[in-house]
């Protein structure tokens, strides 16, 4: 059987540099197929399309809200060829019911435990279903295999010579219930770990020493993730994650497993997020800011008193976001109820865009903050000198440990031009 399997395009933020990080849902798709599958992959973002009528079945992968109208787009030019499409990913679990007018049929949920084996054995007996709902299903972690990279171009994965981060995942499901997160809505309530050590092969077979630690959050088991932390320090793998426990021991642990640098969620400007960044530093663990803007505390006040906190903190890197409610999440209910949702054109789903009515600004002026905060921020040295410094700084690391001899001598080359 053959499939294209493809990773529609979509639009960096506005203000960010752009650069492109290998998708981890494709590869974890594919390592679910079974053996007969000829695959042929195309990440639109950085490969063009090749519209191939000969291919049995078109498979689409959706990540973001705003790639849904891309995503619908090729697979029309594909159906009215007469091929078959089908669709799968976190947007389409979020917009299964436009989707589905769009496609032959539609995966919900998680593809381990031979799922996708038993649609694909209904697609060759002309029996395939409109829809295949394992929303409310998950299977056991430990059915979970490690993620095909084969299927990616890792040069293309790369900025100014810079070798980028590949993704990985040791657990999903998150407790936590954040409200302009739908986590809860995709993987679960609870927290769902993979066995260390299967976790542990995969990351040990991944040839780029540089990671991001994809998962929902590793602040959901103190002694689960010291454990794994433990057994990830003789890799000397150099990693990203989002929060982890803000503990000290935690911490120690994560900088000798090789942390380089956490995202950090930054709303407000209390003693709890300035204690959170000098810990971090404190351990040699770098930060980036993911700051949310619009959120009902926030008017114009609030946002310039929160930037300038922001440039107190010595952050090495801000992400700054507009809120955005996108669906099953719980601040889309509520904004739904108050009737303060403003449009669903999707491709603005962008979290640079202003979807929805903000309590206490205009939507024009919180554009406007955003900005602002962009421009603040990076002033007094651009995205790329700060990006370059935080990898200066794992550049250093790998050098110290010997893992950095795995590079291309070019590689040091570019880095220097780029700072």
């Amino acid at each position: 059987m053959k499939m294209q399997l493809i990773f529609p395009e979509w639009k960096k933020l506005r203000h960010q540099t752009v650069f492109h990080l290998p998708p981890h849902a494709p590869v974890v798709f594919s390592a679910a197929l079974p053996e007969y599958v000829d695959l042929h992959f195309f990440d639109e973002n950085v490969q063009t399309i090749q519209y191939d009528t000969t291919y049995d079945i078109i498979a689409i992968s959706v990540l973001l809200s705003c790639q849904i109208p891309r995503a619908l787009e090729i697979a029309d030019k594909y159906r009215k060829e007469g091929v078959p499409v089908i669709f799968g990913g976190i947007a389409v679990m979020l917009h299964p019911k436009e989707v589905m007018e769009h496609a032959d049929s539609v995966f919900l949920g998680e593809v381990e435990d031979g799922r996708l084996t038993k649609l694909l054995e209904d697609f060759k007996n002309g029996e395939l279903k409109k829809v295949y709902d394992y929303m409310q299903d998950h299977p056991d972690t430990n059915t979970i295999g490690p993620a095909r990279r084969d299927i990616l171009d890792h040069e293309l994965y790369a900025y100014r010579g810079i070798q980028m981060v590949d993704l990985v995942h040791a657990s999903r499901g998150c407790k936590f219930n954040c409200f302009p997160c739908c986590n809860n809505f995709l993987g679960g309530s609870k927290f769902r770990p993979r066995p260390i050590d299967t976790v542990i092969k995969e990351i040990s077979e991944i040839k780029n020493n540089r990671l991001f630690i994809v998962d929902n959050s590793l602040a959901q088991d103190k002694e689960w993730v010291m454990d794994l932390f433990r057994e990830m320090i003789p890799l000397k793998k150099k990693w990203v994650s989002h929060p982890i426990v803000y503990d000290d021991d935690v911490l120690k642990l994560a900088a000798e497993a090789g942390c380089w640098y956490v995202y950090q969620a930054i709303v407000d400007t209390s003693d709890v997020i300035k204690d959170r960044i000098k810990r971090l530093h404190d351990h040699g663990i770098g930060v980036e800011g993911t700051i949310l803007l619009g959120t009902d505390e926030q008017d114009e006040d609030y946002i310039k008193r929160l930037i300038d906190f922001l440039m107190e903190t010595n952050l090495d890197m801000a992400e700054f976001t507009i809120l955005t409610p996108f669906p099953e999440s719980p601040i889309r209910r509520k904004f739904e109820k108050e009737g303060r949702i403003l449009h669903n054109d999707w491709s603005k789903y962008s979290c640079d865009n202003v979807v929805f009515q903000p309590k206490q600004i205009s939507p024009e002026r919180l554009e406007a903050m955003y900005d602002l905060a962009w421009e603040t921020f990076y002033a007094n040295g651009g995205q790329q000198t700060k990006m370059g410094s935080l990898f200066y700084k794992v550049i250093q690391k790998e050098i110290k440990d010997g893992t950095y001899r795995r590079y291309n001598p070019k590689t040091k080359r570019a880095f220097r031009k780029l700072i």
